[in-house]
């Protein structure tokens, strides 16, 4: 309920803006799937270190067209962040602003729907960062990779256990895990699951 009344109160404030279209119904057939990697600790206060998309055209990944923005070192580049997602500082050297990222992946993203494992984690660490910049949420329509995967499995299998990590639920449906420890692997991984998923909710056509 709360996010619905803040995307209707963005929606009022900057519908005649520089990113009024934002908020627009978006009438195409892409999706872009999302991913983030975020400095470690308290999840209200991490920020974000890489920030990458793909984006989906019917059952083709178009990987020709992605995104990856590595953001300027913060302070919250600590020993567990370092282990965790294998960045360094020096990884980050060239890495440019929040404003410019933000932009960037407005610009990108559009209003197209996302994708994402985990959604509401990786707008969480997206959204603090464009309303302290720009003022509003991401608008977009999403879907959570995650809740798909369990909501699938808890149909056949009502017992089913919590929604199994990442790199499990790539293997049982048969993805390669891309570029490990990258954003923009995770991001076409991502994307590969989502089609798979897709292609076992179709159902089977028989000719005769």
């Amino acid at each position: 309920m709360l996010r619905t009344l803040r995307r209707v109160v963005d929606r009022h404030r900057h519908a005649h803006g520089h990113y009024g279209w934002l908020f627009h119904p978006y009438t195409g057939e892409e999706l872009v799937a999302l991913a983030v990697q975020a400095t470690e600790g308290d999840a209200r206060l991490a920020e974000p270190l890489v920030i990458a998309a793909v984006r989906l055209r019917g059952d083709r990944i178009l990987t020709s067209e992605s995104l990856e923005l590595r953001l300027a070192p913060t302070s919250g580049l600590d020993a567990d962040t370092i282990r965790h997602h294998c960045l360094r500082g020096i990884d980050l050297d060239d890495g440019v602003g929040m404003d410019q990222a933000l932009a960037g992946l407005l610009d990108f993203v559009g209003n197209r729907p996302l994708v994402s494992w985990r959604l509401d984690q990786e707008l969480a660490l997206i959204n603090r960062q464009l309303r302290r910049h720009f003022g509003f949420d991401l608008p977009n329509a999403g879907i959570d990779l995650a809740q798909l995967y369990q909501r699938r499995q808890r149909h056949y299998h009502p017992q089913l256990e919590p929604v199994a990590p990442f790199e499990r639920v790539a293997e049982r449906l048969g993805v390669p895990v891309m570029g490990r420890h990258s954003a923009l692997g995770t991001a076409v991984t991502t994307a590969l699951m989502h089609l798979r998923l897709a292609r076992q909710a179709t159902p089977a056509r028989h000719s005769g």
